[in-house]
């Protein structure tokens, strides 16, 4: 007991702080930064109106052209790529209110569909007082979940940063280090500690918090493979202290095929491992050199069971769900397959003793998340569909890896609590 309460903590608070950042109905809001420059505001206009002489000056911008005779529109390419592999084209209508302000808005995109432009407006107004230009940026929208309002917030901080190196050395260049290795391990190291007052703390505790952390590590890392293999070539991992990790593609997916194998592969990786740590537990009890093992290894492989099982399961935010809804694509269907995945959690349960009023009322909440919809990006053009064989394979895929986890969690919690 003195493990699953705090446990059952942790659990409730990443849920709560996953509906937080995903699906929290945020509203309409408006992110307003002011940054003031020592340069003259012709200069920095030219920069920031999107057809003036440098707007072209953001690294991450290819060009920024007149789309009309009228400069009413203006057409932007940036460097990141859409599923064919070619850079994301977007055309901003613009209205001038005055020499130095003006609003923009989404009219086009070939990568994203028209709505998820609806409710996004930009007005960049620019002031100049005592040889200082001043430079006020708004951005309106419509969020679920506080995740992309603050990616937003800290993408215009970036880009005001590149900015005022543009204009004080005529060279702009990418900032920003939190997606670089180095603050990444920081990150890790922080959620490592983060997760040790959960498992008491003791040395143990810390072991236990490691191992959960290593395990996040070779899930995120498995989805990476993934990405890597479909020719993501930015693909990368960002650690979120306390929630996981998150594995990130370097452009849309072009297929269902490739969506489902890329949210698999972070549990299929961690399924690869568990037969070998279960090989790695048997050698360590064989050889008294290495009977010290024996426990840490049976932690690892029932943090390996219990955390990938969890993100297995068939709810529309984490990787099973998004793998069954790729699987099956009828509603009635999804269903059929999520009762599977419950059937095989449930017998899990049963089989490490949890009592069945637990495991019907946990069924019960999942299956009540599962139907809250996940909100997801439209894109503008329609995924490549699932060839039978390609569905097969998959849904295969899922099924083996929910019951490897199982089993690795019922291998190992047999022998922890049985061995005292």
């Amino acid at each position: 007991m003195e493990t699953v309460n705090p446990g059952l903590i942790l659990l409730v608070i990443n849920l709560f702080l996953l509906w937080l950042i995903m699906a929290a109905p945020v509203g309409v809001r408006t992110l307003r930064i002011i940054r003031r420059f020592d340069a003259r505001p012709e200069h920095v206009w030219s920069a920031i109106d999107p057809l003036g002489e440098h707007a072209d000056w953001n690294p991450s911008l290819i060009s920024s052209r007149a789309a009309d005779e009228e400069g009413r529109f203006a057409r932007q390419a940036y460097d990141h790529l859409d599923r064919n592999g070619a850079p994301i084209e977007r055309v901003l209508e613009i209205s001038r209110e005055d020499r130095f302000t003006f609003s923009a808005r989404v009219v086009d995109d070939t990568a994203l569909d028209r709505t998820f432009w609806a409710s996004y407006s930009e007005r960049r107004q620019l002031r100049a007082e005592g040889g200082v230009t001043e430079l006020v940026i708004e951005q309106t929208d419509r969020y679920r979940g506080i995740a992309f309002l603050v990616f937003r917030y800290f993408a215009l901080r970036r880009e005001l940063r590149s900015l005022e190196s543009w204009l004080k050395t005529g060279k702009a260049k990418k900032v920003g280090m939190f997606e670089r290795p180095p603050m990444q391990v920081l990150l890790a190291i922080i959620s490592t500690l983060l997760f040790w007052p959960f498992f008491g703390l003791t040395l143990n505790g810390l072991v236990l918090s490691t191992i959960l952390t290593l395990v996040i590590v070779m899930h995120e890392l498995g989805h990476m493979a993934a990405y890597r293999a479909f020719g993501h070539r930015t693909a990368r991992m960002i650690f979120i202290p306390l929630l996981g990790g998150i594995a990130i593609g370097g452009r849309p997916y072009n297929s269902h095929f490739e969506a489902a194998t890329c949210a698999l592969m972070g549990a299929g990786m961690s399924a690869f491992v568990v037969p070998i740590a279960i090989v790695g537990h048997e050698a360590a009890v064989r050889n008294p050199a290495t009977a010290y093992l024996d426990r840490p290894m049976l932690v690892l492989i029932l943090v390996l069971g219990g955390f990938n099982l969890l993100n297995l399961l068939p709810m529309a935010r984490f990787d099973g769900g998004q793998v069954l809804r790729r699987i099956f694509p009828s509603l009635g269907t999804q269903m059929l397959g999520s009762f599977g995945i419950s059937i095989v959690i449930a017998v899990t349960g049963w089989q490490v003793g949890v009592p069945y009023e637990m495991i019907i009322v946990s069924l019960a909440v999942f299956a009540l998340l599962s139907m809250i919809s996940a909100g997801a990006v439209k894109m503008r053009d329609e995924l490549m569909p699932m060839r039978p064989a390609e569905r097969l394979l998959v849904g295969l895929g899922l099924y083996a890896a929910v019951i490897i986890h199982s089993y690795a969690i019922v291998f190992s919690a047999g022998v922890l609590f049985n061995s005292g």
